[in-house]
């Protein structure tokens, strides 16, 4: 036998049946799919602003674009539609949650809307109970004095609408009150407490310069109220 077979000989006897190359797996399937569907596309929420962009040294529409030619690069047949979210200037909260909320996100609406049976199970976040006259926060009851409580609440009813000054203190302070003059300091001195105790969600009153406090609609806060209307409300 020449040398040649016999490196060939034990070559084919050292090989391993479980060395063979293993069949290709089957995709797995996208967790949040049910069996019984099939996924026909997916949602993908970008948060950002023109300003954000901007200092990127881009904007939305070049971001649009790019998202839309990598889809067709990497799948050639796939579809695609684009829908810009928008919200009033200035709102707070993350750029990717006010998306979500504005582009009507199931589980972002479900995180906004009021937590109609209790709302210390709500997941995170802010919770202002007017029916219980308390915040929570992250699930835990916020310390508010009754006058924090109030400005927020004169504020939160009010959504999107710029208060000033004078009409908080006409609205919410009365000669009966500790505070004998109530002044524009006095109403900034309440917000800035109360900002700090918001803590993280300090942003969810807005300061409008010159003019007054705002708040705007945030993915971060539930508002629950009583089955009838609030006497703040009109």
């Amino acid at each position: 036998m020449s040398l040649a077979h016999i490196d060939t000989a034990r070559h084919t006897r050292n090989v391993r049946p479980d060395f063979a190359p293993a069949p290709s797996a089957p995709a797995p399937r996208i967790r949040a799919v049910p069996e019984g569907t099939e996924a026909r596309g997916f949602v993908l929420y970008v948060g950002i602003d023109e300003a954000k962009a901007a200092a990127a040294g881009t904007n939305l529409h070049r971001l649009v674009e790019a998202l839309k030619s990598l889809a067709a690069d990497i799948a050639p047949s796939a579809e695609t539609y684009a829908a810009v979210a928008l919200a009033p200037e200035g709102a707070g909260g993350r750029d990717v949650d006010v998306v979500r909320l504005a582009l009507q996100d199931p589980s972002a609406l479900a995180k906004h809307r009021a937590v109609e049976d209790d709302p210390d199970k709500a997941a995170g976040g802010v919770v202002v109970d007017i029916s219980r006259k308390r915040v929570i926060l992250d699930n835990e009851t916020a310390a508010l004095t009754y006058k924090e409580f109030e400005l927020l609440q004169y504020l939160v009813l009010r959504e999107g609408r710029t208060i000033d000054r004078s009409e908080l203190i006409s609205s919410l302070w009365s000669s009966a009150d500790e505070d004998d003059a109530p002044n524009e300091r006095t109403i900034d001195v309440h917000v800035r407490r109360l900002r700090a105790k918001l803590g993280r969600y300090e942003d969810i009153v807005r300061t409008v310069r010159g003019i007054g406090y705002r708040f705007d609609r945030h993915a971060d806060v539930s508002i629950r109220q009583a089955s009838t209307p609030s006497p703040d409300l009109y």
